[in-house]
């Protein structure tokens, strides 16, 4: 899946890995369920709901996604600890090359094995990331039931309202 990545982004959202549907279809976050595209619409990153297809459109915002593992499964269970922490340190050198000002990891759960974090919690980082600012949401995978879309667009707002700040 490749990345939806530019030099110098407001926000560089990271998800665990693609779906398999997302993976034929060519588009981040695109399997029917996935809350990502409403949740950036309703946290007011996007004027209007994207469908995966615009992707693009999200740069021309300061915005883009990329993968902690590039392996994609039906679900993120499926991946090995081990794929977590390579995809981690390759992660590290991906903000580093494009220095992003956020990165937002989706799954507090990958982002405790990718990082050895275990105790990490959701919002902002004390940590960095290369010289980017670490902040870690929720997934938005319709498969994550502890979070509403009510829920997950006021902690992705916290976020947009940050890097407009910064």
């Amino acid at each position: 899946m490749p990345d939806l990545i530019a030099p110098r982004l407001r926000v560089l959202f990271c998800g665990i890995n693609p779906s398999l549907y997302s993976a034929v279809v060519g588009h981040h976050f695109a399997r029917p369920g996935n809350r990502f595209w409403p949740t950036l619409h309703a946290a007011g990153i996007t004027r209007r709901l994207l469908a995966p297809s615009e992707q693009h459109e999200l740069l021309e915002l300061g915005y883009g996604i990329t993968n902690v593992v590039d392996r994609a499964t039906a679900t993120a269970d499926q991946l090995a600890p081990e794929e977590l922490v390579t995809g981690g340190r390759r992660l590290i050198a991906k903000v580093r090359r494009y220095r992003p000002r956020f990165i937002a990891l989706l799954g507090i759960s990958a982002f405790r094995a990718a990082f050895a974090r275990p105790e990490a919690i959701l919002g902002l980082q004390t940590e960095t990331l290369g010289d980017a600012r670490l902040w870690v949401l929720p997934n938005p995978s319709g498969l994550n039931a502890h979070y509403q879309l009510k829920d997950l667009a006021r902690l992705f707002r916290e976020l947009r309202q940050a890097a407009e700040r910064d």
